[in-house]
């Protein structure tokens, strides 16, 4: 078979494999301490993989088909902290390929266990190695580095192809406040705030009243970046999977960000303890960094007494998080206190009052 046709087959396999999938659900949480302040969750981790960077890891997979970079016998690599590789060893799968992963060797194992269930093999690796062994291991295998950390923000077709943020604005159409103040999202590659950031300004039907909001972890390069515009920041790396990093990425673009608020560790993991109690179920601690962030911007539109909708996502689950940030001797042993958060977040739901410092 040729290679042109092998890549049409493949392209076929993966539109079907979408058309197989149902989109991710839009879910309102009612909080009756901010009434006339609506808060809603995308929620990603109905993805067939189980998280945001299903979508990723599809469009990089299309992006390099039709770029000619990935045919019937390419091995495929990406540095990844689990979750895009998750996700990517799914479509390798689907396309018969083999796929590694080089993830850092403090990854959770059960994100691990889902790699090698979908066929991948894991290469762990100090968390600071993780783009120069993927570039080695390429060469070496004459494979095809997927780079997420620079193709990301390019290979989605943030003006349709139903991205998240086309889904999203679609689902909000019938809501009481369809066009968002702000939507809330974390930073990993930088991709998904690209997209949402450029299809509010493209998209004319009502989304110029809407702002992006990116929340960054602790020791992340992304908040000092955007404040600072120095593309040399490096940083010891984000205790919260999947969001945050040591350097710079390429796919963050920070002319697209109206606000970027810092959010602690801590208070991540706090938010989805909370969040637990409110949904019925586990999410990753890159939704409570999400979730503390709306939370915040919804105190102060009801200080300055407003009426919106605010958006954010839901990007996993926590089930993949049982031993870390569920895990208080984990917890103990990083020493992230939660329970000052957990009580400012409690007040929030009585007062609809909130703030990251007393």
């Amino acid at each position: 078979m040729n290679k042109r046709l092998w890549v049409q087959q493949a392209l076929n396999k993966i539109e079907a494999d979408y058309n197989r999938s149902s989109d991710t659900h839009l879910i309102k949480l009612d909080l009756p301490s901010c009434l006339g302040v609506d808060l809603y969750f995308k929620d990603e981790s109905t993805h067939p993989t189980g998280s945001l960077k299903h979508r990723l890891a599809r469009s990089l997979f299309l992006y390099g088909l039709c770029n000619g970079w990935i045919g019937p016998d390419t091995t495929i690599i990406e540095a990844s902290s689990g979750s895009t590789a998750i996700s990517e060893a799914y479509f390798s799968r689907l396309l018969n390929l083999r796929f590694i992963a080089v993830v850092p060797k403090t990854t959770a194992r059960r994100k691990l266990a889902q790699i090698e269930f979908y066929g991948g093999e894991c290469h762990l690796v100090e968390a600071k190695d993780i783009y120069t062994e993927s570039e080695r291991l390429a060469r070496e295998l004459n494979g095809h580095y997927m780079d997420q950390f620079t193709y990301a923000e390019r290979a989605t077709d943030w003006r349709g192809n139903n991205n998240i943020a086309q889904s999203l604005f679609s689902q909000m159409s019938r809501e009481p406040h369809p066009c968002p103040e702000w939507i809330v999202a974390s930073a990993g590659t930088g991709g998904t705030s690209a997209t949402l950031g450029r299809f509010i300004r493209y998209d004319q039907s009502c989304t110029h009243e809407t702002k992006l909001c990116v929340v960054d972890p602790e020791n992340s390069v992304f908040y000092d970046f955007y404040k600072t515009g120095d593309k040399n920041l490096t940083s010891s790396g984000s205790r919260i999977e999947g969001i945050g990093r040591p350097r710079v990425e390429l796919s963050f673009v920070p002319s697209l960000v109206d606000r970027m608020i810092q959010i602690p560790d801590a208070a991540s993991i706090a938010a989805i303890n909370v969040l637990e109690k409110l949904l019925g179920r586990k999410c990753g601690a890159s939704t409570g960094t999400n979730l503390y962030g709306a939370f915040l911007l919804m105190s102060e539109m009801k200080a300055r007494k407003e009426k919106g909708s605010i958006v954010t996502l839901i990007c996993d689950s926590g089930d993949r998080y049982l031993d870390t940030y569920y895990n208080q001797e984990w917890l103990d042993r990083h020493n992230i206190d939660t329970a000052p958060y957990i009580k400012r977040l409690e007040s929030f739901l009585e007062t609809g009052s909130l703030s990251l410092t007393d």
